[in-house]
């Protein structure tokens, strides 16, 4: 079992003695969706680090893009719910890339490519996603465009 796995189980098992409700019901739901998602890669019975990463990163956009809905619905009680279990699944992502470092690693990535530009701009965001692992995709296009222009 992974550390990250070891982590979220422990984790779970704590927010059941303390009865902290919402821990817990965000832990059960992670859990679940990394089961659905080893059952989805069939001949596999376990997920590896960059999976579990996967999983939870996928978890967090979800609950953002309801944020955005229940903004626009005007319901701020079920905003705070989705920012409240965010903050909970953000605690098991590695820590967000400085703008300094990922542009750093862009220019990088500009550099080695010939005849940069927006032509080019797929390319490019693939590797820069490559060499930021964890690194936010919306982040990733505004520092390219930035750059390139």
């Amino acid at each position: 079992m992974s550390d990250l796995l070891t982590e979220l189980n422990n984790d779970l098992k704590s927010a059941m003695r303390e009865k902290n409700a919402l821990n817990l019901s965000v832990l059960r739901m992670l859990l679940a969706s990394l089961k659905n998602k080893i059952i989805s890669l069939t001949g596999q019975d376990k997920l590896s680090e960059d999976e579990i990463m996967a999983v939870i990163k996928s978890e967090v956009k979800k609950r953002k893009d309801s944020v955005v809905a229940y903004q626009a619905g005007g319901r701020q009680d079920l905003v705070d719910q989705e920012n409240a279990e965010i903050e909970i699944l953000n605690k098991y992502l590695p820590l967000a890339m400085s703008e300094e470092e990922l542009e750093k690693i862009v220019r990088e990535v500009v550099s080695s490519i010939e005849g940069a530009s927006m032509a080019k701009f797929g390319v490019i965001m693939g590797q820069v996603m490559a060499k930021a692992k964890g690194a936010d995709g919306n982040a990733v296009s505004a520092m390219v465009k930035k750059v390139l222009s």
